[in-house]
């Protein structure tokens, strides 16, 4: 453990034999963190670091507007991050300064069960546990690219990425080699699938053969494979809903270091996705295992009670949005009670926050969370549905957080209407696109394409096509 200097070296020490002694209890209650780095940092330190997300990344105007408007939260008392914690192998924890020796215990055991939740849950087992020197790598080539291609150019570019940052495909070994013949590849030569036979393994799909075992069922032996399609009959162009994918692939005009930064984004956002994903569950978890390994700890009468105001200040519900912790702790202290510690184990292994919810907010959990729907009428709110109409409440927050709540655009056609053009549409789900953030976006995808992009989506049950055809000129016409 290290510490910024504000910590004297009496307090160090009591807080690294209280660390020992968490680790052994959460050890010895079956959680299986990385091994974990803990450094005290103060407060302007921590806050950078939330900012942007990590120790280390690329400089954006956008990181340093969000550490002032959290900073200023803090420094009004108003909000307070009292950690932060890398997913990472070693797993990596800064705790703030200013922290009591209490909350840093609290701190401690909360940080080993989110490094054990990165370890173990599905979600988690392809990221990058070295992400955080590919971030500080990705930032000094931004830097070098800023000397060599100007400030104002690698911004503007940087810009439009980080605008399409959550449009990737969570899960990228389904894309496969979009445009490249089966056993060739991408150079035009003969490549390691077409070496292997069509039925060999593929890197970015392992379990690609095994959607053909049926072929080989008795009875279907008789079954043709699907006749390839002629010359004159080009197939269609493969849906893709890897928007920076696809960008980094097609854009036409793209110099060498901008695909560099749209790929680096979208390998800082396949990064993150996780977390997003898992929100609810990962709080929850971290929260159930603090409250559990603190009451094996022997805190003084003081300690107790100053525990107790910590765990319900994070536990408290807010009126307005779903608090994670809150909804997380509920859930699992519930299902412990019910099914038992081991059935929480493997909720943690198999669950993200869809299915977790799908599967364990029942009539009672909406009841007791009191949760609700509601929406905005006029100048006020009106609550559209609640404890009675309980399968409506979890279907409606289900819908909220699926893929993150971030909408399904598709990657149509990049020679539309053969002129090289960018043809995208909307996975219209009933849910219509916020046109606010739509006619802001879609230059930014201009930038990158280079000529006119085409989006489709569905407003008032018709058809509506927005048209960008320069930085900020958006038209709309309906179908």
């Amino acid at each position: 453990m290290s510490a910024a200097h504000g910590s004297t070296a009496l307090e160090i020490r009591e807080l690294e034999r209280a660390i020992e002694r968490i680790v052994d209890k959460a050890l010895a209650m079956g959680l299986d963190p990385f091994p974990m780095r803990y450094e005290i940092c103060p407060a302007e330190i921590l806050y950078t670091f939330g900012a942007y997300g990590m120790p280390i990344r690329f400089s954006h105007w956008s990181f340093g507007k969000a550490f002032y408007r959290m900073k200023m939260s803090y420094d009004y008392g108003m909000s307070k991050i009292y950690e932060l914690v890398i997913n990472s192998d070693p797993c990596y924890a800064f705790l703030l300064e200013t922290n009591s020796l209490l909350q840093n215990k609290v701190i401690a055991a909360h940080v080993l069960a989110h490094s054990d939740f990165f370890k173990r849950n599905w979600r988690f087992r392809n990221t990058n546990r070295q992400m955080v020197w590919t971030m500080a790598a990705f930032a000094e080539r931004v830097r070098r690219y800023e000397q060599r291609y100007g400030r104002d150019r690698v911004e503007r570019f940087l810009d439009a990425a980080l605008a399409l940052h959550e449009q990737i495909d969570p899960f990228p070994a389904r894309q496969g080699r979009r445009g490249v013949p089966e056993g060739q590849s991408p150079e035009g030569g003969q490549g390691e699938a077409g070496r292997r036979g069509s039925r060999g393994a593929d890197p970015l799909d392992p379990y690609r053969d095994l959607w053909d075992l049926d072929r080989h069922l008795p009875g279907r032996a008789e079954e043709k494979p699907p006749e390839p399609a002629s010359a004159e009959e080009p197939r269609p162009p493969a849906r893709c809903r890897d928007l920076l994918l696809f960008l980094m692939e097609k854009a036409p005009d793209l110099e060498d270091w901008q695909r560099d930064i749209l790929s680096s984004i979208r390998a800082e956002a396949l990064y993150f996705r996780p977390q997003m994903e898992t929100k609810i569950l990962n709080e929850g978890w971290a929260s159930f295992w603090h409250a559990r390994i603190l009451r094996e700890l022997d805190l003084t009468p003081e300690e107790s009670v100053e525990f107790a105001r910590l765990h319900a200040a994070v536990l408290a519900p807010n009126p307005y949005h779903l608090n994670p912790y809150h909804v997380g702790f509920y859930l699992l202290t519930r299902l412990e009670q019910k099914l038992g510690l081991e059935k929480l184990f493997e909720i943690r292994e198999l669950e993200t926050d869809v299915s977790f919810l799908r599967n364990y907010l029942d009539e009672q959990a909406v009841e007791d969370l009191d949760l609700y729907l509601y929406r905005k009428e006029g100048d006020g709110y009106r609550v559209t549905a609640a404890h009675r109409e309980w399968e409506q409440v979890r279907d409606g927050i289900v819908r909220l957080i699926t893929d993150g709540g971030v909408p399904y655009i598709y990657a149509e056609d990049h020679d539309f209407g053969k002129r090289g053009e960018l043809h995208l549409t909307h996975g219209y789900e009933g849910v219509e696109l916020d046109t606010h953030y739509l006619t802001r976006t879609l230059p930014h995808v201009h930038h990158i394409w280079g000529r006119p992009v085409h989006l489709d989506t569905v407003e008032d049950g018709r058809q509506v096509r927005y048209t960008c055809t320069g930085e900020g000129q958006v038209e709309r016409k309906v179908l």
